[in-house]
């Protein structure tokens, strides 16, 4: 549903559905229910300014019935965020897509915790392009190659090579060269194919039994040492901490479906955890980003046959993994 009123400073208003029926006689009432304990007159302020607006744009007032708009938007009051010390590198642009490559612990889209702090505002801050969306999302851990749709009338045409899964794309990681004591040795290439699923509320997907929903295709690409760092308090072989001396890989990673951290619990399934994986294969308590630690995975490249021009295209991220240099 398209919204009403436009971006600001390159955050989307906020849209909320109101109840069909319910203890509450005006839609100021409700948002009361649900916001009041935060601010109570911040909400009253912004419905005497008409900044809250029904369907077409009507504004809302105090006395606006519950009954007369199903959703309404608004301009969330945003808190102010430390700025995450990383850059973005703009690859391509032009009148349809953007590519750049994103780092490591700046997430894609706003939500939670980061809201200017995202790739998506800060692009349409910069370049100012408050139309801009992105065509598909990296994990806020996940470094490497992400295109954004830069034109509206064209978006769909691009949306459909995602959705066919048309888009063919490479990642590479850094983990154990052999799999950690207990898990049997592995031949590469291979294939990992699995259902997983993820529910909103818990934190990890999860390997589950029936038809397989997941597919992934690794190949090692080389070894190197590991380096040789005495291992962390409670450290599980293989897992995110891993600092022992066993010898280390670059692996390139070809997902041919698209689940939530689809690669990384393919390597764990492995015994080969991603190295700086908090969540696989074992789940570490919640720290503050150590920016010298970065996940080492990195969306390497993406390519298409592009439906404007009919040509193929491929872009190719310009980072590398810290350990694998």
């Amino acid at each position: 549903m398209q919204s009403p009123l436009p971006v600001r400073d390159g955050v989307n208003a906020t849209r909320l559905r109101l109840p069909d029926e319910g203890p509450w006689d005006t839609a100021m009432d409700y948002m009361m229910h649900r916001w009041g304990h935060i601010d109570p007159q911040g909400i009253e302020d912004r419905f005497d300014a008409g900044e809250i607006v029904g369907e077409a744009g009507i504004p809302l007032d105090r006395a606006t019935p519950l009954r007369n708009h199903t959703f309404i938007w608004y301009y969330r009051t945003l808190p102010p965020e430390v700025r995450i010390p990383v850059e973005l590198d703009i690859l391509h642009q032009d009148d349809h897509l953007l590519v750049v490559d994103k780092p490591h612990f700046l997430p894609t889209t706003p939500g939670g915790t980061y809201i200017q702090e995202s790739a998506l505002v800060r692009l349409r801050n910069q370049l100012d392009l408050p139309d801009l969306i992105p065509m598909h999302r990296l994990d806020r851990m996940t470094a490497g190659i992400l295109l954004l749709s830069t034109n509206p009338e064209t978006r769909g045409k691009y949306q459909v090579l995602f959705e066919k899964r048309q888009v063919r794309k490479e990642y590479e990681c850094v983990a154990a060269a052999e799999p950690a004591p207990g898990n049997p040795a592995v031949d590469f290439p291979l294939v990992v194919r699995n259902r997983m699923t993820k529910s909103r509320s818990y934190l990890l997907a999860e390997v589950i039994d029936g038809e397989p929903n997941a597919e992934t295709r690794i190949e090692r690409l080389r070894t190197f040492e590991g380096p040789g760092a005495a291992a962390p308090a409670g450290h599980v072989p293989g897992s995110a901490a891993d600092g022992d001396s066993r010898r280390r890989a670059l692996y390139r990673l070809e997902p041919h479906s698209g689940k939530t951290h689809q690669l990384r619990v393919h390597m764990a399934s492995l015994g080969l955890g991603i190295v700086n994986d908090a969540f696989y294969p074992q789940l570490l308590d919640k720290a503050p980003d150590d920016y010298s630690k970065p996940l080492q995975l990195l969306a390497r490249g993406i390519r298409f046959a592009d439906p404007i021009t009919g040509k193929p295209v491929e872009y190719r991220s310009g980072l590398e993994l810290s350990e694998a240099r």
